[in-house]
């Protein structure tokens, strides 16, 4: 699903793109093979069907997330898992007989696949690991900025950059990578990038003013080589903003941190007609929900709470109960893992999200969207302003049920997670588009299925 992020790697696109042929291509031999009577518009629309289920179920074991998988021995038993939870899924789709492929399409796809996918799979890493295709990168700098972007550049898998090393800054302290040295100064900097036929530098000085080499670099753009600093780096990586050290006048010039009018609109009738579909169709639900929290403890069945909004208006959010009466004294305190509070039918209801259904009425009503940074309460926004550069820049859209930090970030209890989720509330925000929401909701759906981060 990754596709359709603004910053997919060549790499992810690859592997997506080429599976999707070679899932498609195999359903349709053996269609031929078998079936040679059916018509056209059956076999295909039963490759698309086998296809897309296929692709969901690898997507559904992390095998499009390139960082998850750090061995081949849990790479192959990812792969058949995948192929295991596909072939049950066609099998139980075969019992209707307009999705029936037919015993011998089925098993000829799926002993293809169960062989051909795991050996593509095994290739692919063993080609993508040779460090003679990667793209060789300097990083300027050696400061704490430099080492994060370094850092990440040698975890990640998704991108072929190959960092060389670093370019010392002129004075300050040196933070050294025990992996890559330090291969010259400022001064050297042309003669290093010929000898080492770099082709990519990333600027990760912490404070430019004075000390850009601009000549330098300019040589450098000029003869070829990619230029560009360490914050637009460590965005496409990771899929979040490098709040450290950032400057207000990258957010100005920054792309994006604009949406357009149209993308707003569409945005709320989404919402509009998504939370009336859902207040209807969800309605017996939450009536046994609110059943069941009511038989387990006594009092309310709804919990009320003040959030902050869109432009820091504050809000009444609305959820089922899921802690005891007594759950706070005063302060408010931050949730934690296996939280004593929280009561036998609210544990389940926060890890399967139900308690979050209410929050259908705050969407309906334009306090909430679907997707956004989640809400936080007003007590936690003040402290958190105060302790944290720019937190305050997540309220320039509507909070969401769900958002970017939630699927990638477990629950914040913290003011060290809610910075790590303000990286990636500010990257949803420079990129909103309702494409971009779609993903997340498919990944909300895989965060439930796989009972990630609820506390």
């Amino acid at each position: 699903m990754r596709v359709f992020n603004r910053h997919v790697s060549m790499r992810g696109l690859t592997v997506f793109g080429l599976e999707t042929l070679m899932v498609s291509g195999s359903v349709l031999v053996a269609a031929r093979l078998h079936d040679s009577a059916d018509d056209v518009a059956a076999t295909f629309w039963r490759v698309i069907l086998v296809t897309v289920l296929c692709e969901l179920c690898f997507y559904y074991n992390d095998l499009y997330d390139l960082n998850r998988v750090h061995s081949r021995a849990e790479l192959l038993a990812q792969v058949l898992q995948a192929m295991g939870a596909a072939a049950i899924v066609l099998a139980a789709l075969s019992l209707l007989p307009s999705m029936r492929l037919g015993s011998g399409t089925f098993l000829t796809t799926l002993a293809v696949l169960v062989v051909a996918m795991p050996l593509w799979r095994l290739a692919f890493d063993e080609l993508t690991s040779d460090p003679h295709l990667g793209e060789r990168l300097l990083i300027v700098g050696t400061g704490p900025v430099a080492m994060t972007v370094a850092h990440h550049i040698r975890a990640q898998h998704d991108f072929a950059y190959r960092l060389v090393g670093f370019i010392a800054e002129p004075s300050g302290a040196v933070a050294t990578d025990e992996m890559f040295p330090v291969l010259g100064t400022f001064s050297e900097l042309p003669r290093i990038v010929a000898a080492y036929e770099i082709r990519r530098i990333v600027v990760g000085l912490s404070n430019r003013r004075g000390r850009l080499p601009i000549e330098e670099l300019l040589e450098a753009k000029l003869s070829g080589v990619r230029v560009e600093d360490a914050a637009t780096t460590y965005e496409r990586m990771t899929g979040k903003i490098l709040v450290d050290d950032l400057k207000p006048s990258w957010l100005i010039f920054s792309d994006g941190f604009r949406a357009s009018t149209a993308t707003r609109f569409t945005k709320r009738v989404v919402d509009l007609v998504g939370s009336a579909v859902g207040l209807v169709v969800c309605a017996p639900l939450m009536g046994l929900t609110a059943l069941v929290v009511r038989i387990e403890s006594p009092g309310a069945v709804l919990y009320r709470q003040e959030r902050v909004g869109e432009n820091g208006r504050p809000f009444t959010l609305y959820k089922f109960r899921s802690m005891r009466l007594d759950a706070e004294h005063g302060t408010p305190v931050w949730a934690q893992d296996h939280d004593p509070r929280i009561t036998r039918v609210g544990r389940f209801i926060r890890m399967t999200r139900l308690d979050e259904l209410p929050q259908l009425w705050n969407v309906f009503k334009g306090e909430m969207s679907f997707v956004g940074p989640r809400p936080e309460r007003p007590f936690f926004v003040e402290q958190l302003a105060q302790a944290i550069p720019f937190y305050l820049s997540r309220h320039a859209v509507k909070p969401g049920v769900t958002g970017w930090a939630q699927v990638r970030y477990r629950y914040g209890a913290s003011v060290e997670d809610s910075l790590e989720k303000l990286r990636y509330d500010l990257y949803y925000i420079k990129h909103l588009s309702i494409v971009f929401d779609l993903t997340i909701l498919i990944d909300t759906v895989k965060v439930i299925v796989c009972r990630k981060g609820a506390q």
